[in-house]
C-alpha cells in the first residue's frame, strides 16, 4: 500500500540519480507486492512459516509469502473490502491466453487439492493471488515450468464478507 508506494518513490529518484538500467521494471516488482491482508491472515501466516523453517533441516530461505507478508496493509477483518482475495475465499479466474475461467479457493496447505480447486497459499498460484483484488492481473509459475497469467473476474466466497471466521 502506502509503503510500497514510498518504497518505488524513493527507488524512482535513487535509480534515476544513478541511471539504472530497467527502472520502470523495479518500481512494478516493488507495486506489485502491493497487498491487503486482514490481521488473523497475517498472524496465521506469520505463524504458519515459522513452523515451516522449524521444519526445515537445512538453513531456511526467505519463503516467497514471506515477501507477501512484509509488503502487505494489514487491515482489521471489518474493514477488508469485499473484493480482496483474503484466506479461504473462492475466486473467480479469467486465464489471459485461454480466455477460461476456473474458481479456486485460497488454503492453507493441508487443505490443498489442486484438481478440486484447493490452492494452498505457499504454492505460486495461491501467494500471488492473496491479498489481490478484483480486476488484478496476476502470474505464476505452474509446476510443470510454464507461466499462466489470470484476470481475477469476481470474488465468489470471502469470509469476511459472510462474518464466517471459523476457519
Amino acid at each position: 500500500g502506502l509503503q510500497a508506494r514510498a518504497i518505488a518513490c524513493v527507488a524512482c529518484i535513487f535509480c534515476r540519480q544513478r541511471g539504472v538500467p530497467n527502472l520502470k521494471g523495479r518500481i512494478m516488482e516493488v507495486l506489485a507486492l502491493e497487498r491487503t491482508l486482514t490481521e488473523l491472515d497475517h498472524v496465521r501466516l506469520s505463524n504458519l512459516v515459522q513452523r515451516q523453517k522449524s521444519l526445515a533441516s537445512t538453513v531456511s530461505k526467505t519463503m516467497p509469502i514471506e515477501l507477501v507478508l512484509d509488503a502487505a496493509d494489514i487491515v482489521p477483518w471489518s474493514q477488508v473490502a469485499a473484493n480482496v482475495v483474503t484466506m479461504h475465499s473462492r475466486i473467480l479466474l479469467k486465464d489471459l491466453h485461454s480466455g477460461q475461467q476456473d474458481t479456486l479457493t485460497l488454503c492453507y496447505p493441508p487443505d490443498a487439492n489442486p484438481g478440486a480447486g484447493f490452492v494452498s497459499v505457499l504454492s505460486p498460484a495461491g501467494g500471488n493471488l492473496l491479498g489481490r483484488k478484483v480486476g488484478h492481473t496476476v502470474a505464476w509459475s505452474t509446476p510443470d515450468g510454464n507461466s499462466r497469467a489470470v484476470e481475477i473476474i469476481g470474488i465468489l466466497f470471502q469470509p469476511e464478507s459472510s462474518g464466517d471466521f471459523t476457519k
